[in-house]
């Protein structure tokens, strides 16, 4: 075998090991975490990129933890909780889960439909929106899990288009570097706003349901019994840090990109993600502009399966309905009905007047509300010997998982505050 077959083989491989852990991180990614970013870049320049280096060990040990704890019980988050700890606990995550989530489904359906206008304005956005809506209800309903993850596996090769578009724009690499590992802080509320805002959109519970459930999922289409070993702990640990390490490669283009043209340019304020696409092509040509903005579609196609399966998810376990992916509409109506109705809610949003930004910020509210609950209950479980036996936190695990719940306290604690000031 020559050197091109081997490395073609050795990349085939890896693919094929790849799953939950890179799907949760592209999905990370949404159209409303684009936006998120891109207000970044524009509003500060480069001075957010080192937050990128921090978020990354910290979401990779909370969704590890998530994940061990998927393929340990075979359940997930929301079925453990059930079992092993107060029902008031369960309850507070379902009742902060719906809004939380329906909105952000809400967000990301209005910017891929605004996005779409952009690129062919004779439609309008909401018919766009509509559109969307419709062909993702009917391939969720349609094709089961295996297929499912397979296509959302190859949607997160639409991110690639992120790390390419800084390459065709002028950046200052070496100011680049230096607010990359020398972290950059103004004393104001608009910058920790948008610190909270990042931390919210990077690290969020939805995540971590999602995450368990599919490993758990994984193991149960597995023809054959999976025994929990080293190797398969290894292999799961490698997608994790992949995934993670993809989303966060992924945020710091997308800073560095509107960083280096819209901030330069003296554009500071982004509000959407259409605005983000449309601001970029008198600065930086059209082929830039259509790379950001079909990736916009790209990651919405991916998150949002993610998001309304988490909710679905998260429902069926508290309630004891039937669910799954891989089942029939009417083996599972309760899950399949929850998925729609998130959907449709979300999608009356734009209707209703509820603009992204607003849907953005009623989200990260409830995100940074749950987030250190959430995130303090998972440790509690990843060190329980009762439900992880030999599989509890190693001590990485746990300092990582700390310094992550400190610094989301922090966040719910500051985002409380920006809204009350």
């Amino acid at each position: 075998m020559n050197r091109a077959a081997k490395i073609s083989a050795r990349i085939k491989k890896t693919w094929r090991m790849l799953g939950p852990g890179v799907i949760t991180g592209a999905s990370d990614d949404d159209p409303s975490g684009i936006a998120t970013y891109s207000q970044a870049g524009a509003g500060f320049g480069f001075a957010t990129l080192w937050i990128a280096i921090i978020t990354f060990p910290l979401m990779a040990a909370v969704q590890e933890m998530c994940a061990r704890i998927g393929m340990v019980t075979q359940e997930g988050l929301t079925a453990t909780l059930k079992k092993k700890y107060p029902k008031s606990i369960l309850y507070l995550m379902a009742l902060f889960s719906f809004p939380a989530i329906t909105l952000n489904i809400g967000a990301d359906i209005q910017a891929m439909g605004a996005v779409a206008n952009l690129l062919i304005p004779q439609i309008p956005s909401f018919a766009f929106s509509i559109l969307f809506t419709v062909l993702l209800v009917s391939c969720i309903i349609k094709f089961p899990y295996q297929k499912l993850a397979a296509v959302l596996k190859w949607l997160c090769l639409s991110l690639l288009l992120y790390i390419v578009v800084p390459f065709l724009v002028h950046a200052d690499w070496v100011e680049v570097l230096k607010s990359t590992f020398i972290p950059t802080i103004h004393f104001n509320k608009a910058f920790f706003e948008i610190l909270v805002a990042i931390l919210g959109t990077t690290i969020s519970p939805y995540l971590f349901f999602w995450q368990a459930t599919m490993e758990a999922e994984d193991i149960s289409h597995n023809h054959k019994k999976i025994i929990i070993n080293k190797r398969i702990l290894d292999n799961m640990k490698m997608d994790i840090d992949f995934g993670m390490l993809f989303s966060n490669l992924v945020m710091f283009f997308i800073i560095l990109t509107t960083g280096a043209v819209l901030y330069k340019a003296g554009i500071r304020q982004i509000d959407t993600v259409g605005q983000a696409a449309k601001a970029l092509e008198p600065l930086t040509g059209k082929l830039t502009y259509l790379l950001f903005a079909v990736g916009v579609i790209g990651t919405g196609f991916l998150a949002i399966p993610v998001l309304a399966g988490s909710l679905s998810y998260i429902l069926a376990e508290t309630f004891h309905w039937k669910e799954g992916l891989d089942k029939k509409f009417h083996e599972a109506k309760g899950f399949y009905i929850t998925l729609i109705v998130s959907l449709i809610v979300g999608l009356l949003l734009e209707f209703l007047g509820i603009s992204p930004i607003q849907a953005l910020i009623y989200t990260a509210v409830l995100y940074g509300l749950t987030a250190p609950v959430m995130i303090a209950v998972i440790m509690h479980i990843g060190n329980n010997k009762k439900v992880m036996g030999e599989f509890t936190n190693k001590r990485l695990s746990n300092v990582l998982g700390s310094i992550a719940l400190m610094l989301m306290s922090a966040a719910a604690i500051a985002l409380i505050y920006f809204q009350f000031k």
